[in-house]
């Protein structure tokens, strides 16, 4: 009841008294987080690199140190996301998505309903070309979502933050990595015989470029799937669903080998579409925001996440949806 209650202080003292309406979007990277860059030998214009997990509900933001690799600045609870495990396919279908994005300075909303935001850039290419529909899919403020990620107006606000000063800073776009959940062997072998488990074998390929390395893996789309740091003897492939031309070079023996332990040897199946039939009823909520709501309930945990008291969406599905074993 204690963190409760310093999460309903810290919440509520940061959306009354910190946060603003005019030039938010101009807002300065906060001083806290200015030091934990500093400590960490990073600067506010270095490239950055966002990696969210729906499972957790967490949003991690990793940021380049003197040595060029990433580490990781900070995590930050996500308030709410929508669908279920598994990637989004169609306009409507409530799924926040999954897959590799890549966000440059255009895709910064300054004026967004939810306070600030950015738009993932949901279709990518591959996901156009295996006609998948949908758009507007944001990381914004608030605790609603319909398909976008939730992060209340305070997150919102430092993310945007230090993404505004690293695309200031010369990087021409940030990479986001959005996972159903930390692609773990456990987590892999525990999710094996879900529909979806083709999909997530293929983008654990990227996950474990850049967990092995700590580096932003290039993304290329061949034979309906993702293909990650690839050089092809023809050039970068134009048709997401023709099949994949000839590979230069081959993975990192390191990389390699994490992914066959990690997935036990399961073949790529491919972009799959199917929506796993996991026990969420509709999204989830990081366990210290479904604390909050339990404890003071929908709309004064509105007042807390967002400054003009957006709803929480559907704070009984929430509530209903799969909860730790610390819960």
């Amino acid at each position: 009841m204690v963190a409760v209650i310093a999460l309903s202080v810290a919440i509520g003292g940061c959306v009354s008294s910190v946060l603003t309406v005019d030039n938010k979007a101009g807002q300065p990277v906060p001083a806290k987080l200015l030091a934990e860059m500093s400590k960490k030998k990073m600067s506010p214009a270095s490239p950055i690199l966002v990696r969210i997990f729906k499972e957790e509900s967490e949003l991690e933001i990793w940021k380049q140190d003197r040595s060029g690799r990433y580490a990781l600045l900070k995590t930050y609870p996500m308030c709410r996301w929508s669908g279920k495990l598994g990637p989004k396919t169609k306009t409507g279908d409530r799924q926040a998505p999954e897959g590799f994005y890549h966000v440059n300075s255009g895709m910064l909303n300054p004026n967004s309903q939810y306070y600030l935001s950015f738009n993932l850039g949901y279709p990518n290419k591959l996901e156009s070309a295996l006609g998948y529909s949908g758009e507007a899919l944001m990381v914004h403020g608030a605790c609603s979502s319909s398909g976008c990620f939730a992060l209340t107006d305070e997150g919102v606000a430092e993310i945007y933050a230090v993404a505004r000063e690293a695309l200031k800073g010369g990087q021409p776009a940030f990479q986001v990595q959005a996972f159903p959940f930390r692609m773990t062997a456990g987590k892999m072998a525990q999710n094996r015989s879900d529909p979806n488990s083709g999909f997530w074998a293929d983008l654990k390929q990227g996950y474990d470029i850049f967990d092995v390395a700590r580096r932003q893996p290039t993304v290329s789309y061949c034979g309906g799937r993702y293909v990650f740091d690839a050089e092809f003897e023809a050039g970068e492939p134009n048709d997401p669903l023709a099949a994949c031309p000839p590979q230069l070079n081959t993975k990192e023996p390191a990389v390699a080998s994490t992914y066959e332990t990690g997935t036990g040897g399961t073949a790529t199946l491919g972009g799959s579409g199917a929506i796993s039939s996991h026990a969420y009823s509709d999204g989830g909520m990081h366990p210290s925001f479904r604390k909050l709501l339990k404890s003071r309930g929908a709309k004064d945990m509105a007042k807390m996440t967002s400054i003009t008291a957006v709803p929480i969406s559907r704070p009984d599905a929430a509530l209903a949806d799969q909860h730790g074993a610390d819960e």
